[in-house]
């Protein structure tokens, strides 16, 4: 399930946008112009099918610093979901400021088939769940109306992440609601000498970096010991980068159950701690481990992958990132000419975001214009000259 359309307003700098991403994006523009912000709302839109979304907003302060200048009285989106085939499922949520304050509620929500064929003819919008306040519903797969008694719909958190439970009897409910909560943003990766993701971890069974990554070396060791397919991947991108003294990846046991990072290198005797790697070389894992996933969500997004890393290093993320792009739609901002450039015979869905009268606006280049310019010039030469963001 992919985003065929997203659009946004009142989100920070997103006044009001429409974004149509392909399977794999990269969103351009120099620092300070909001792309960090369309990732933001993407975690959030997660956030909120995970019963999360008053803590989240809480945690960004409330709604008084995240609505666009402080003054917006609410924020919504609208989400255009690809199913299988050419099925597509919309969904709608809107949750309004309380007053002047920090406070909000949820003001409505819609989940909703607006492709749906029978007997031939296409019908719709055929509802699967929807809410004004705390008047909500759902429709069963018989479609039978089952309506929420008004003490179990929270202020606070979407319909649909409350409905879906167990016992949940519309599988179509379910199924979304499990692919929102399951995007995975990545941003502010902390990468420091005494962060998690350098330390021994208890070896448990992971197959997904979390998206604070600090969760690296037991996703790592998951896959990297019990995949043959993902072990080869990771060889193949670690001895691109650093060359055949690459020999393996192991992980020596620790104390309480815990494994332990480490590289062994063919000119040492002794391997290097995950402690003593540099921040890039972590980094440089961190990603590969992401885009080799043989089971990705279905988002994921990256804010700045070129942080820390070498531009050698930088071809080979963008590889993995478009074998990535066929398994699930991928996301990257950059300001990286040298990013952009790594994207050599496959071509990203590039989106320029632009600051204008205090707003973002982002715009997805495609036509006979971009394809012109890029006979004669990559990407990065484009996106330094200051070419891409006077393209219509």
């Amino acid at each position: 399930m992919k985003i065929l359309q997203l659009d946004i307003e009142g989100f920070r700098s997103l006044k009001k946008v429409s974004w149509k991403p392909g399977d794999l994006n990269v969103i351009i523009g120099p620092n300070g112009t909001g792309k960090s912000n369309l990732l933001r709302f993407l975690e959030m839109i997660s956030v909120s099918a995970q019963k999360r979304l008053g803590k989240y907003i809480q945690s960004l302060g409330g709604m008084e610093p995240i609505v666009w200048d402080g003054e917006v009285t609410a924020i919504s989106f609208k989400l255009r979901m690809q199913l299988a085939g050419n099925d597509w499922t919309t969904y709608i949520l809107e949750f309004a400021r309380l007053g002047g304050g920090s406070s909000y509620r949820i003001e409505s929500e819609l989940l909703a088939d607006y492709n749906q064929v029978v007997s031939g003819k296409q019908i719709g919008p055929v509802k699967f769940l929807e809410r004004y306040g705390v008047i909500a519903y759902i429709l069963d797969e018989k479609s039978q109306q089952l309506v929420a008694p008004e003490e179990t719909v929270l202020d606070e958190e979407s319909f649909l992440s409350i409905v879906s439970g167990p016992f949940l009897r519309n599988n179509s409910i379910k199924f979304f609601q499990e692919q929102l909560a399951t995007w995975s943003i990545y941003h502010d990766i902390l990468v420091h000498q005494d962060a998690g993701i350098r330390q021994p971890a208890v070896a448990r069974f992971e197959k997904r970096v979390d998206p604070d990554g600090q969760n690296l070396i037991p996703v790592l060791h998951t896959l990297y010991t019990g995949e043959r397919d993902f072990k080869k991947d990771i060889d193949a991108a670690m001895r691109a980068a650093f060359g055949d003294d690459f020999d393996e990846l192991i992980f020596p046991p620790a104390a309480d159950q815990r494994v332990q990072l480490r590289i062994r290198w063919k000119s040492l005797k002794r391997e290097q701690s995950a402690a003593d790697l540099s921040d890039g070389t972590l980094r440089f894992l961190l990603l590969l481990t992401i885009l080799a996933s043989p089971s990705p969500p279905p988002l994921i997004a990256i804010d700045e992958p070129e942080t820390g890393l070498h531009p050698s290093m930088l071809p080979i993320i963008a590889e993995y990132a478009v074998d990535a792009a066929t398994r699930t739609q991928v996301v990257f901002t950059t300001h990286s000419p040298q990013f952009l450039d790594a994207f050599t015979d496959t071509k990203p869905t590039t989106t320029v975001a632009k600051w204008e009268n205090g707003e973002t606006t982002i715009k997805v280049l495609a036509g006979e214009q971009l394809d012109y310019w890029l006979k004669e010039y990559s990407l990065g030469a484009l996106f330094k000259s200051g070419e891409l963001e006077g393209m219509e």
